[in-house]
């Protein structure tokens, strides 16, 4: 039987693998055929995602994005174990809402950091000379909240909006080495985050009921943005880059 997504012996590294969207990602590249790097900073919880992923040769990295400088180091033991890569996964990522009052500048930068430059640096160590193979793919996961603006979500919105500018212009540079880049945009999906919004507003809320008028096909699960992920790092995608893939049950569409 024919496979479009087809992921057979692909060296894929994936960030922010201990949980959520990244743990599950994961999960189905190695149900693909993938060969996985884990990247996050809690061991346990990166022990647990390499318990669940099927295929052998899976490594897990210990990391703390916010230590930029650490990342180069990171990539290169990955590449010194598995030799050159043909994906990355960049799924590390906070949101913190506040108001703007409460908008000091270590907290803009923590966001910034982990969100946007994190990814950067990622992009930057994995795409050097003989780190990769001719064919990589890389997709880091944005959001709509980089074009829907919502009160409280500013630095959150703008990291997710960086990431996507700056997708458009990697793509145009990272093109003459065969190396295509986009951004998935998830709208609300059912993680943590969600629950933790349930929690705070209640499934009966004005505004949970807005959402869902918004997102009019439910609210999403990991699986959604980890198949949409899972296709951009085939071969099948090889004529799309540079280019924001909402995920997002139509909500864009209002």
């Amino acid at each position: 039987m024919f496979n479009l997504v087809d992921l057979t012996g692909k060296k894929i590294v994936v960030t922010g693998a201990s949980q959520g969207i990244g743990r599950d990602t994961a999960i189905l590249l190695s149900k693909l055929g993938a060969q996985l790097a884990l990247v996050a900073r809690g061991e346990e919880k990166l022990k647990e995602t390499l318990s669940l992923l099927e295929g052998e040769g899976h490594k897990y990295y210990l990391l703390d994005i916010s230590g930029l400088n650490d990342i180069e180091v990171c990539v290169k033991n990955i590449v010194k174990d598995f030799g050159p890569l043909d994906g990355l996964v960049y799924a590390a990522g906070i949101d913190m809402s506040r108001p703007l009052q409460q908008f000091k500048p270590e907290f803009v930068f923590k966001i910034m950091n982990i969100n946007f430059n994190g990814f950067i640096e990622f992009v930057r160590c994995c795409t050097r000379k003989n780190y990769f193979n001719v064919g990589m793919r890389i997709v880091g996961i944005s959001s709509i909240a980089a074009f829907l603006g919502d009160k409280t979500h500013t630095i959150y919105s703008a990291s997710k909006a960086a990431m996507d500018g700056a997708v458009r212009c990697l793509a145009k540079e990272l093109a003459s080495k065969d190396v295509c880049i986009n951004t998935v945009a998830p709208a609300m999906i059912a993680t943590r985050m969600y629950d933790g919004y349930l929690a705070k507003n209640g499934v009966n809320s004005e505004a949970h009921k807005a959402i869902l008028d918004r997102q009019y096909l439910g609210i999403g699960t990991t699986n959604d943005v980890a198949s949409a992920i899972a296709f951009l790092l085939s071969p099948a995608s090889r004529f799309i880059t540079g280019v924001c893939l909402p995920v997002d049950g139509g909500a864009t569409s209002n």
